[in-house]
């Protein structure tokens, strides 16, 4: 990415209790938990009903757990169908395949493989529409909260499991919800827009959108099987993630399969114009040698190829608009406002009878990506004061000012750390969702620094998502599994359990937790100092607001 273009407590409780009440031996306490984590995968007990044909998974921690169920079918380009039915019962134990997204550099950085110790899978063009379910019960007569994942990695890359973090069966048992992660197509499978070129592909531009929304559909049409209420179904996403719930709740097709929304660190709500979209397919033909009679041969193509040539007008158009002075951030993978399937930005006014009665919640992290560049110009206060000049000109002062009143506790070279892009995206968010009227929008903000890898990487991108799902413990690469940690785990996927239910997110451990309103920005910030804020960096963020993002 150019930068300048914009159970610890647990095992800490059974130790007190053995010196203060003696009793028990550890045999008697290992006889007491023995097969607490047994696996059971008898056929009779783990099979579950879909409109498609039965699946067979597993009960883990009386969880039971499906995975790489098929929710639908799609050739190159088109739009998703239903699946293939089939007979008897098929297995589903298994991640399923993931949508093709080419080869991840970052195992080559030792320090970010270690952070996020990522689960790369298996990936098919043709099988990577599946889903995954965790669930307390099935047919139970319950209506269980739903939580419906949606990954990171833009529109470009990712999976449903491709962090630890996503696994779904600690929440699942604490908050008795189902949890449901979700694969799509992804960059040119999903989202080469090649309208201009005949009507067949009217819908390729946003395939991957619509591959989401099917999704939802079979949530709906299949949830209750599971123990799920299809009324009360809460999106969630994370990064890119975010910004897929943000489109979604702004799809026409979509309306009425959402109740409540979650978007962490979503990478700003707007999505390609058509002109653009349309321009990087054109770029796209001209790198394969192909004149748009040809277009047919995209068809079969293979993905290597196709992705090279996509991602290579990417850059391309990227370099042009840097010479002609505009934002290029918006030309990439993503959704297409093509005045049908997403008729507008998402988010946009005119969506407001499509998603203003949809609770919100609206996060990001401390450090964000900043992070990643600590090492660059945060070696001591005089050389972050000059970088910051480079950057705001006269108004660094004035940053520093606000800067140091929002963080007290931040010297200079640390404050140039704090997130410049996520945080003014998402109040840009909160503002626009105010301003519709209608259901509330609760802010936060994740400060926990767990310090590893030498505090490498700070309050880094994804660093809540683990928290959100009580996977402290799970995912302790990523946050040091300290004890702080793991009470802070509790206490966030408390307001996440508590948000899926009601659509108010507070509950124990949270202190008041106040919605936005067209003056105040109340911010919930979760550290091991939990507190609510007001308005607390109004004027750092007026300063972002008013600089190019990325700018660093």
């Amino acid at each position: 990415m150019n930068m300048k273009i914009k159970n610890q407590w647990a095992f800490a409780f059974l130790l007190s209790a053995a010196v203060f009440f003696p009793g028990k031996t550890v045999a008697q306490d290992n006889a007491e938990n023995a097969g607490a984590d047994e696996v059971i995968t008898d056929v009779a007990k783990v099979t579950a009903e879909t409109q498609y044909g039965k699946v067979a998974g597993y009960i883990q921690k009386g969880i039971y757990i499906y995975k790489g169920i098929p929710y639908a079918k799609a050739e190159r380009f088109m739009a998703p169908v239903a699946p293939d039915a089939w007979t008897g019962v098929k297995s589903t134990r298994n991640y399923g395949a993931v949508a093709p997204h080419g080869v991840r550099t970052g195992w080559a950085q030792d320090e970010g493989a270690f952070y996020f110790n990522w689960d790369d899978g298996w990936a098919d063009e043709a099988k990577c529409l599946n889903l995954n379910v965790w669930t307390p019960g099935l047919n139970d007569g319950h209506k269980r909260p739903v939580i419906v994942w949606f990954h990171g990695g833009g529109y470009a890359e990712g999976s449903s499991h491709e962090q630890a973090g996503y696994e779904g069966t600690n929440i699942s048992k604490k908050g008795d919800v189902v949890f449901v992660s979700v694969n799509h197509r992804l960059n040119v499978l999903g989202f080469l827009d090649l309208s201009a070129y005949g009507d067949e592909y009217k819908s390729s531009g946003n395939a991957g959108l619509l591959d989401m929304v099917e999704a939802l559909k079979w949530v709906h049409n299949n949830i209750a099987n599971f123990g799920g209420d299809p009324s009360n179904v809460t999106i969630m996403g994370q990064s890119g993630g975010g910004g897929k719930v943000y489109t979604l709740c702004s799809t026409p097709a979509a309306k009425g399969l959402i109740a409540k929304a979650v978007v962490e660190s979503g990478s700003g709500p707007k999505v390609m114009e058509r002109k653009y979209s349309q321009l990087l397919a054109a770029e796209t033909l001209k790198n394969l040698g192909l004149q748009p009679s040809d277009v047919a041969k995209l068809k079969t193509l293979p993905y290597e190829q196709l992705l090279e040539a996509g991602n290579k007008a990417i850059a391309t158009l990227h370099q042009q608009c840097a010479k002609e002075g505009f934002w290029a951030f918006l030309i990439g993978w993503s959704p297409v406002v093509d005045g049908n399937i997403l008729p507008h930005q998402p988010m946009s006014a005119e969506t407001a009878d499509l998603n203003r009665n949809i609770p919100f919640v609206i996060g990001t992290v401390g450090n964000e990506i900043t992070g990643a560049f600590n090492g660059a110009f945060a070696k001591d206060d005089l050389t972050a004061t000059e970088y910051l000049k480079k950057v705001y000109g006269a108004k660094a002062d004035a940053f520093i000012a606000a800067g140091k009143k929002a963080y007290p506790q931040l010297a200079v070279k640390d404050l140039i750390l704090v997130d410049n892009f996520f945080r003014p995206c998402a109040i840009e968010g909160i503002q626009a969702r105010v301003a519709m009227g209608g259901a509330p929008v609760y802010n936060y903000l994740f400060t926990f620094n767990p310090k590893v890898m030498n505090d490498a990487f700070r309050c880094f991108h994804c660093s809540d998502i683990a928290f959100g799902f009580d996977n402290v413990a799970r995912y302790s690469h990523n946050n040091g599994g300290s004890a702080a940690a793991v009470r802070l785990g509790s206490i966030m996927s408390n307001g996440v359990i508590a948000f899926a239910r009601t659509g108010n997110p507070n509950a124990a451990g949270i202190p008041q937790w106040k919605p936005c309103t067209a003056k105040d920005i109340n911010t919930m910030i979760f550290d091991t100092n939990l507190r609510q804020v007001t308005n607390f960096d109004k004027e750092m963020m007026d300063i972002l607001n008013a600089t190019p993002k990325f700018s660093f």
